[in-house]
């Protein structure tokens, strides 16, 4: 008579101390940052060539930010671009992407 491999009780998940909830700075890091948004954003605007007086402010605030880290500035001159970019869009110009305005949108509701 051959012998069979007898059968193993099926194994329990052994419960593991609950972990703390993680802070919410970790969850932003898995949003898209504001500072490579803006940067993006102020990259396109120049390769499209519109609206100069946001391109200076989006350099402005992204000096600013490198030397404070506050981002209140970005985030205003996000908002500025998004209307810019959704206009431009909605114009069917070549080169702005829903991934752009995706982009600064996230980056914005993680305020």
């Amino acid at each position: 008579m051959a012998k069979t491999p007898a059968k193993t009780p099926a194994k329990t998940p052994v419960k593991k101390a609950s972990t703390p909830a993680k802070p919410k700075a970790a969850a932003s890091k898995a949003s898209v940052s504001i500072d490579k948004v803006c940067e993006e954003a102020l990259s396109k605007l120049k390769a499209l060539g519109i609206d100069t007086q946001l391109q200076a402010d989006l350099e402005w605030c992204l000096g600013s930010y490198k030397a404070d880290k506050n981002p209140t500035g970005l985030y205003e001159m996000a908002d500025r671009a998004l209307v810019i970019f959704n206009t431009e869009k909605a114009k069917k110009t070549k080169g702005v992407t829903a991934k752009l305005t995706g982009d600064l949108e996230k980056a914005l509701k993680s305020r």
